[in-house]
Order: structure tokens, then sequence, then C-alpha cells
């Protein structure tokens, strides 16, 4: 039988918090929390800690925090639809608009018209990466990643990203890979929303 600290201590139960958990890990979770109260127990700890710490910062939302939350749980509800995993290539210098043809080209991909400040659908989430498109209408601000590489593929409009004292223009084709550590924010100079295949990888 599995050892029961091992796998509290394991960090699964946070991922299946954050609904990042895979498949397998989902069922490995909720078979464990059917048989181990000590485990219910601990789900619940975790979740009124996560609640706790979101009520203590949601004074200041980050602009992009509705958008990705209302993401992800679009995400998860095509998932538990029956949508197959996704495994989109990563994003490496000479990567392509065509390469994530096969997601861009779906009906269900598309950002809808009255949208505001930014949109987002994930094409994939695991715990190594997030992949996602974006479409941002004026403005990304401010943030700084410190254990995740963030890249930019441009699909439509063009846009500025001020990374530290730079400015790097981008257009339709380019790509952008944004350092750890850095601090950088997008402005958009398109007359329509930029629109980019984002993904965010564990450092």
């Amino acid at each position: 039988m599995e050892d029961i600290r091992s796998f509290i201590d394991s960090g699964i139960l946070e991922s299946y918090v954050l609904g990042m958990a895979t498949e397998e890990e989902l069922l490995r979770v909720e078979s464990m929390i059917a048989v181990h109260p000590e485990v219910r127990q601990e789900l619940k700890e975790i979740q009124s800690s996560l609640e706790s710490y979101a009520q203590a910062a949601a004074a200041k939302p980050h602009m992009t925090l509705k958008p990705m939350i209302m993401a992800g749980i679009d995400y998860m509800e095509r998932r538990e639809q029956g949508e197959p995993q996704s495994y989109p290539p990563v994003i490496y210098e000479h990567s392509k608009i065509e390469d994530y043809k096969e997601w861009l080209e779906r009906e269900d991909m598309k950002a809808p018209e009255d949208f505001t400040g930014i949109f987002a659908k994930f094409i994939s989430v695991t715990p190594e990466m997030a992949c996602a498109i974006v479409w941002i209408k004026e403005i990304a601000p401010e943030e700084v990643h410190k254990d995740e590489h963030e890249k930019f593929l441009i699909v439509e409009g063009t846009c500025d990203i001020h990374v530290n004292d730079e400015v790097y223009h981008l257009i339709p084709g380019s790509v952008f890979f944004v350092p750890l550590h850095a601090s950088h924010h997008v402005i958009i100079t398109s007359d329509i929303p930029c629109k980019a295949v984002l993904q965010r990888v564990a450092a």
C-alpha cells in the first residue's frame, strides 16, 4: 500500500488543487481521498490555505490573472468533455506560425470580438509547460518570471516588448524569449489586437 506521508509530501495534492495534475494523478488523488481521512483532511487544508492566500492578494490583482483563470476553467471543461491532451511543439528560434496551425484554425480557439484587455485559450497544460493562444488589445503589464521561461510567437498584429531598458519590435512570425528575472511588459502597436502563441516552460 502506498505510504500516506510520502503521498502527502509528494506535491500531488497541490497540483490537484491548482488544476495542474495529470489524468493519472487525478485518479490517484481521488482514490486516496476516498479511503484515507488524513489525505482528505490534508486536501482541505491546502484548499483553505490557497483560498486565504488568494484573498490576501486580491487587493491588487494582476491584469493577466482573470483571463488566465478563465482560460484555465475553459481548458478543464474541454478536457472533461473528452478533448484529448495536446502536445504542441516547443517554441524555438526558427518556429513558424504554421507549426501551430492545428490549434490556430480551430473554431473554438478564437477570441470574442468584444473582449477587453487580454483574452486567452489554453492549448495544453502540463507540469512542464503551459501553452496558450493569447490576444492583447493594448498592453500586457509589467511582470517578472523567476522559475519559468516565457516564449512568444507573434501570429497577428504588432507589439513592442520592453525588457529592462531594451525595446524589441515584434511582427507576425517574430519569436521572442523573455530572460529569467527580467522585468518586461508589452505595448500593442497595431490597430488590431496582437495575437500570439505563448509558452511558459518550467526552468
